[in-house]
């Protein structure tokens, strides 16, 4: 009897562990939201972002920001983690992409308008137009760790491809301001066209392309030597500036310029050479590009209309126009 016993308790005690892990395995965690194939615009006028499915091309979200004048965006490699400057209130939300829920808001500075994540993607850097400075961010801890003093209203930030030098544009200098970025100094300065503002590196790293936006051309930056190689006559006011590739050819510059309603294309291939070979019609006030990565795709923010338009780059057709917010400006691509 004592021995039947054992052995029932025994089989009940298997049974129950081998529901226990079934069970288990039966619970396990969803997999995280799949937050890649987005492209997400920050609505100036709108106080808020735009998510798009870049599938379908359909609108998949407005995320409602309790800030003013949204502008610029910056997105993580994972694409998990979406940061959008908002200019009136000198703040910037820090977005979770799998939920869209704003989980930080953390104030920068007068201002503040235009993000780049380092290399690292450790720390965030903001222009703050009304303070003339820098605001560097920890990304971990999401605490300003302090401010670099730069030229008179900083536009945009990038960074060389070693990380070593960032690079400022000052608008009212007419500058592109050169900081080394293991003390924080301004280096050099590199005098450019009116209105310097937008400015992105080459795919390959090796040169600087910006936008005089008080004037008519866009100028190239050698960053091994720091100096300006080439200038490019586009049309009246350029802004942003986002490359991509036709097929087995390229890279080729997409420059948004505003007063031509306009996309200008342009052979990047040969810097000190380059030359345009296309301007696509895009609508009223084109102002943020921003590209899928592999290059076929080009997104066009269009102030006019309130529109992204979307370029096919083998055809160079606009394919969509998709409604966004009210003043639709920074874009961003997660793939």
């Amino acid at each position: 009897m004592t021995m039947m016993c054992a052995r029932y308790g025994l089989r009940f005690i298997s049974v129950f562990i081998t529901a226990f892990v079934f069970g288990c395995a039966m619970f396990e965690p969803p997999p995280p939201p799949n937050v890649g194939n987005r492209v997400y615009v920050a609505n100036e006028s709108g106080n808020s972002v735009s998510v798009i499915d870049a599938v379908t091309l359909a609108p998949m979200k407005t995320i409602a920001l309790n800030l003013k004048g949204t502008h610029d965006l910056a997105l993580t490699r994972d694409g998990r983690t979406l940061f959008a400057s908002n200019l009136l209130s000198g703040a910037i939300a820090v977005i979770d992409t799998a939920t869209f829920e704003t989980i930080a808001t953390i104030p920068t500075g007068n201002r503040c308008h235009s993000l780049a994540l380092t290399n690292d993607e450790r720390q965030l850097w903001i222009g703050n137009i009304g303070d003339n400075n820098i605001s560097i961010l920890d990304v971990a801890g999401l605490r300003i760790l302090g401010t670099i003093p730069v030229g008179k209203l900083p536009g945009h930030v990038r960074f060389s491809k070693d990380g070593r030098y960032a690079y400022v544009t000052s608008q009212q200098d007419a500058l592109v301001n050169v900081i080394d970025t293991s003390n924080h100094r301004i280096i050099g300065t590199i005098p450019v066209g009116k209105l310097p503002h937008y400015i992105i590196p080459s795919p390959d790293g090796r040169y600087l392309w910006g936008g005089s936006t008080g004037g008519t051309e866009v100028y190239v930056i050698d960053m091994a030597t720091n100096k300006r190689v080439e200038t490019i006559e586009v049309g009246p006011k350029p802004q942003h500036i986002a490359f991509g590739a036709r097929g087995m050819f390229g890279p080729f510059a997409y420059v948004a310029v505003e007063d031509a309603g306009e996309v200008v294309v342009i052979d990047a291939t040969k810097p000190g050479a380059s030359k345009i070979v296309d301007r696509i019609k895009v609508g009223s006030k084109p102002s943020g590009v921003g590209a899928s990565p592999e290059g076929g795709r080009i997104y066009v923010s269009v102030q006019g209309s309130d529109e992204v338009a979307v370029i096919d780059t083998g055809t160079h057709r606009v394919i969509a126009k998709i409604p966004v917010g009210i003043k639709p400006v920074g874009v961003v691509a997660s793939f």
